[in-house]
């Protein structure tokens, strides 16, 4: 008889225990309630990015001296810089630049070690193709300047990730 009542004795803990646990569950379920949506409806609506977001390169022709740093610093040797050398006033000339965005696996380096700071990260993040040879970008392709996401009047922007961090960081 003992251990019959041993055995009823597991059996209620455990249903109270089982209780338990899907009362806390329920209770995690109701608090999501009052959260606001993370989902967005992504043409229509767009996040805006941080500030420090690696986006497509942004390139200006004029500064650059084609001095190749940012092809030695890059992991992947992917920029591309054609030069001629200027023997009358002893400096090269910069004739061609471009990035493959295909291949890049958008790290910044080079943008971090350009010397003139011809190179510069933007928040545009939109670079799909059908044909991936129109992801190889040439200097004038790099040098078109982005729209900005908040910018655009036609898209709603998308503030809940920044309200969401600013709650973390209070």
């Amino acid at each position: 008889m003992f251990p019959m009542m041993t055995g009823f004795i597991n059996y209620g803990q455990q249903t109270v225990r089982a209780a338990r646990y899907i009362g806390q569950s329920f209770m995690i379920t109701l608090s999501h309630t009052n959260r606001l949506p993370v989902t967005i409806q992504y043409p229509y609506e767009k996040s805006i990015t941080s500030e420090r977001f690696r986006g497509r390169i942004h390139f200006e022709f004029d500064k650059c001296i084609a001095c190749e740093v940012c092809v030695r610093v890059c992991p992947i040797d992917l920029p591309v810089v054609d030069w001629r050398l200027e023997p009358d006033i002893r400096k090269k000339r910069l004739l061609n630049y471009s990035i493959d965005f295909g291949i890049c696996i958008f790290c910044g380096n080079c943008v971090e070690y350009c010397p003139t700071n011809c190179l510069s990260m933007t928040e545009e993040y939109e670079l799909s193709t059908y044909d991936r040879h129109e992801l190889n970008y040439n200097q004038i392709a790099l040098g078109r300047l982005p729209m900005s996401v908040t910018g655009d009047y036609t898209i709603q922007t998308n503030n809940y990730e920044l309200y969401s961090n600013q709650k973390n960081y209070e």
